[in-house]
This record gives C-alpha cells, sequence and structure tokens, in this order.
C-alpha cells in the first residue's frame, strides 16, 4: 500500500510541481493538497497520512506555528519541510521540532526523491525492528546528513544520476559527439548538455575539439577520454 501524503502549500503552481515528483515514485500517493496551515490542521484532526510537505510562508498560519501544532496534536507523520526560506532560525526551528528533511527551492527531482528515500529508509527501520541496536539507530540519524555530503560532491547544476547517464553514453559513442547531438538522445536540453560538458572537460572525463568544416559556425566537439 502507498504511503499517503499530504502538501501543504499555498502557491497553486508549486503543490502541482510537488504532486507530480510524488506521484513519479509508486510507493507514495498524495492523499490531499492544503492551502494553509489551518486547513491541514482540520485535515490532520480526522485524516491519517504517512508524510507531510509542508511549507513556511504561507497566509494565515505559517509552517513554523503548524509545525508546532501538528507536534501538539501528535500526529504521526514524517515532515519535510519544502519551501524558499534558507534563513538560519527558521532552519534551526524546524529542526528543532523534528523535520526528516529540509528542501529549499527551487530544488531538483533528483534531490526530492533523495528525501523520498530517506522517508522509507526510515519507517522500514523504524517497524521492522521492536529494538534498535547502535547501527540502526546511527543509519536513522546519519540519513539527513548523507544527503547533504552527496549534494556537494558537485557543482551547483550537476546532479549524480544525469552525470551517470551522460558518461554512459560516451562509453558507448566511438565517435566525436555534438552537444546537439547528446541533447537529443538523451532527451535533455542543450544548455544542459553543455553545463554538464563543462564540468566533465574540467575533471579531465571528457575531451573537446572544435569542428571547423561545418560550412558555417564552428561547432564543438565532446568524446571519452581513453
Amino acid at each position: 500500500m502507498a504511503y499517503k501524503v499530504l502538501i501543504v502549500e499555498d502557491d497553486p503552481m508549486v503543490a502541482m510541481i510537488n504532486e507530480q515528483y510524488v506521484c513519479k515514485n509508486a510507493d507514495f500517493c498524495v492523499t490531499a493538497s492544503c492551502r494553509n496551515g489551518e486547513e491541514a490542521l482540520v485535515f490532520l484532526s480526522s485524516n491519517k497520512v504517512d508524510l507531510i510537505l509542508l511549507d513556511v510562508f504561507m497566509p494565515m498560519m505559517d509552517g513554523i506555528e503548524t509545525l508546532k501544532k501538528i507536534r501538539e496534536m501528535k500526529v504521526d507523520a514524517e515532515v519535510i519541510m519544502v519551501t524558499a526560506a534558507n534563513d538560519t532560525p527558521t532552519i534551526e526551528n524546524t529542526m528543532h521540532l523534528g523535520v526528516l528533511d529540509y528542501l529549499i527551492k527551487p530544488f531538483t527531482y533528483e534531490r526530492f526523491v533523495v528525501s523520498l528515500e530517506k522517508f522509507i529508509s526510515k519507517i522500514t527501520m523504524l517497524k521492522g525492528n521492536q529494538v534498535l541496536d547502535q547501527q540502526c539507530i546511527d543509519t536513522i540519524i546519519s540519513n539527513m546528513t548523507a544527503a547533504k555530503v552527496e549534494e556537494k560532491s558537485y557543482p551547483k547544476g550537476i546532479q549524480k544520476k544525469t552525470l551517470a547517464h551522460v558518461l554512459e553514453y560516451f562509453k558507448k559513442c566511438s565517435t566525436w559527439q555534438t552537444a546537439d547531438m547528446v541533447a537529443a538522445d538523451l532527451g535533455v536540453s542543450i544548455v544542459t548538455v553543455r553545463n554538464y560538458m563543462n564540468y566533465l572537460v574540467k575533471e579531465g572525463t571528457i575531451i573537446q575539439d572544435i569542428n571547423y568544416e561545418t560550412g558555417g559556425r564552428p561547432s564543438m566537439l565532446y568524446r571519452l577520454k581513453k
């Protein structure tokens, strides 16, 4: 059975994107979407959910106050903050109130998936063990920092999964490739390809050359360094 998710977000567009992200994973389903904290508390008073995606800046009742009320109500659900608020006091407040994760808008789908995976890992471990040993506890606690370390391993705009797809593509290519060719084959934008090419060239994984024989504007060529 899929985990039930409640989205609490006042921006309809952001709420829709969050719902699309959730629904990409068959282990989750969106059971409701509320426009503010008051609506969310009313819903939670008579409905059970497993995970709450909670914004900070909302009318009537903001996310911090909503989170406090959720804790007072002893709602048995994990909370992931999904917000543009990145100031230290706000982050500290939510951490003290026991959020599972904190996503700063705009975030990538890959980073969103990390949050869902942390949720599944924690729930599976807690429900699968009557008594937790030190290793289990360490795993649960370290989950939050593990994602941050992974994200910091790459420059902004470079995602681990996309990078792996790009490298796999070049491993299968025996000839020089243009950004247009890579974009078309991988189904991504040329801007994205150029971003990854610049990163991989700096890393020394990809080498580049210029083709002047195009009959017009010179074209940049790329291939895997052997």
